[in-house]
């Protein structure tokens, strides 16, 4: 929830150099507006390493010009004026709670630059780093551009101007050096580097748009015999946008403090814009753009609107989940076992498969149960549950059967194949997640085989891999990209055990897929040899293919699917130990 980051202007201000005394290495990303804000504050990979886990996220906010001035459709030239740059600025910290880094420019006016400093501290901004050019400047990537650079006493009269009018210690200048940029000398660099230290500045940018790295790396090395000539500590910062074949380990190990990625989040946004623009041009309607977008959920999701939706909620009365157990089929390997009964009533030490399953449900507090039934609907029965009929189950499929319980989805729910036992956590796990969409999935079946006359619906996350593959292993997020029966199991990552929840949201995403499917679709449709047949995995893959995100919690055992008498005898044994 965005008012989570809620951080007043002096708690956030000194973060930056308390990152830097630690002796952290400090990433940083850009943002352009309150959205890319949230997702620069936000974002985190997770992965493990030698059994032990690794998190990544950036350590603080780079407002750009160039991304600023863009995103408002003006050129990088200095043409936005400063109160729109603070607008932008102030929309970003209102939502975020790491430091920021403000582009400042060449600063403007040594008098107007003073009023600057004394903006951005009074706001909570750590840092301002401006460019020793003479403005208006012209961006500095832009090629067969002159760049005129300031002269290095003004510049560094500047810095002494911004350094005197701030009220804290923890407010930092940054000096930019365009002297690479500019195709002067390494010499050039070095002296003005000199000069902006001896001004009392507390940082040194070097820029360069070369594609190697190699002139980085030399300043790099000559700021440390300048630093030990001047007996000064003052941070390093580089901006890898053209040498970004080089990695951040590396950038660390040559001296550099500060690492800015500057204009990566507007120019990925640019080009999906585009793409998606195109899409619905050609192809005049937005169905085939569906995957190039997120979800409105996502954005409601990020920007707290679904924080703002669950407090609403907590005046509920009743935080029941509906429970649907779609069980209207015949099963043909228990039909003389069973003698006319449905499956949900086959004996498991001395409860019904049913019962076992209610029980689960009510030890979580489940109570809205409803079983859609169909086969044996006479004798179908448990203590505590609704039953709606299924009258043509012999004629469709499970998924068809599930939609009998239509009017129970409205509001979010949970639905359980009939034919599944578990234990009382993944129940509780599950109705405690706030996904849209989320599918229960073992991982075991990465180290087995499947038992042979088994049909498993089978998962290939789309952010993990199996643990053999790499050292290293990141899954920002367990999201579903592939899901259905006939995947090979040899690159499946998980199997979907028949339990999966829906939100409100959720629920409103699998009912208006399914109404389309069914209005506007025939014959073969995902792995289904007709659309009568079209059976809950499918209708999943068709969400994820619209471009709808499906999640997946992850379990390893605690559950068993009753396919034959060898699995009665196992669950047997397992309530009896």
């Amino acid at each position: 929830m965005t008012l989570l980051n809620n951080i007043l202007p002096e708690q956030r201000r000194g973060k930056l150099k308390a990152l830097l005394k630690m002796g952290k290495t400090v990433r940083v990303l850009e943002a352009h507006n309150g959205l890319s804000g949230i997702i620069a504050n936000n974002i985190q990979v997770e992965g493990e390493s030698e059994g032990k886990p690794v998190i990544r996220e950036f350590d603080a906010i780079w407002e750009s010009s160039l991304t600023d001035s863009a995103s408002k459709g003006h050129p990088d030239i200095e043409v936005v004026t400063f109160d729109s740059r603070l607008q932008t600025i102030n929309e970003i910290l209102a939502v975020t709670n790491k430091p920021m880094i403000v582009d400042g420019d060449t600063g403007g006016d040594v008098n107007a630059f003073e009023y600057t400093v004394s903006k951005l501290e009074r706001v909570g901004v750590s840092a301002i780093i401006i460019e020793d050019k003479v403005f208006p400047k012209r961006n500095s990537l832009e090629a067969g551009v002159q760049q005129n650079l300031e002269d290095p006493e003004i510049f560094a009269q500047k810095i002494r101007r911004g350094k005197e009018i701030q009220n804290t210690d923890d407010f930092m200048i940054i000096a930019r050096l365009e002297s690479l940029i500019a195709g002067k000398p390494m010499e050039d660099a070095v002296n003005r580097a000199k000069t902006y230290l001896r001004a009392g500045v507390d940082g040194i940018m070097i820029h360069s748009k070369s594609k190697s790295s190699d002139e980085i790396f030399q300043f790099a090395q000559h700021y440390k015999e300048i630093s030990k000539q001047l007996n000064l500590n003052k941070t390093l910062v580089c901006v890898p946008t053209t040498y970004n074949q080089t990695t951040e380990k590396e950038l660390a190990s040559a001296g550099f403090q500060i690492i800015i990625h500057a204009n990566h989040l507007l120019r990925s946004a640019y080009k999906a814009m585009l793409e998606t623009a195109q899409t619905i041009l050609r192809d005049q309607r937005s169905l085939e753009a569906d995957p190039l977008c997120s979800t409105v959920g996502e954005i409601f999701k990020t920007v707290g609107f679904l924080d703002v939706k669950e407090k609403d909620q907590e005046n509920e009365q009743s935080k029941n989940i509906p429970v649907l157990i779609p069980a209207a089929g015949e099963d043909p390997i228990f039909k003389k076992t069973l003698n006319g009964k449905p499956k949900a009533m086959l004996e498991i030490c001395g409860k019904t498969l049913l019962e076992h399953q209610v029980q689960t449900l009510n030890n979580n507090d489940l109570a809205d149960i409803t079983v859609i039934a169909g086969y044996g609907r006479d004798q179908m029965h448990a203590e505590g549950i609704n039953i709606l009929e299924n009258p043509d189950f012999k004629n469709g499929s499970m998924l068809n059967s599930l939609f009998v319980g239509k009017k129970k989805m409205n509001n979010g729910f949970i639905m359980l194949y009939s034919d599944i036992l578990m234990e009382d956590n993944i129940i509780k796990d599950l109705a405690s997640r706030k996904e849209d969409i989320i599918l229960v999935a073992d991982n075991s079946t990465q180290y087995h085989e499947p038992q042979e006359g088994n049909i498993l619906d089978f998962i290939i996350a789309k952010n993990q891999h199996k643990p053999a593959r790499r050292e290293i292993r990141f899954a920002s997020e367990n999201v579903v990209s592939k899901i259905g029966s006939k995947i090979n199991p040899e690159t499946a990552s998980h199997e979907f055990i028949g339990v999966a929840r829906f939100s409100k949201t959720g629920a409103e995403q699998l009912i208006e897929t399914y109404n389309d499917i069914v209005k506007n679709y025939q014959g073969q449709f995902q792995e289904s040899d007709d659309i009568s047949q079209l059976n809950f995995t499918d209708l999943i893959q068709e969400m994820i293919d619209r471009g709808f995100l499906v999640h997946f919690m992850e379990i390893h055992k605690g559950w068993l699917e009753i396919h034959n008498e060898e699995h009665i005898a196992l669950a047997e044994k397992s309530f009896s130990e």
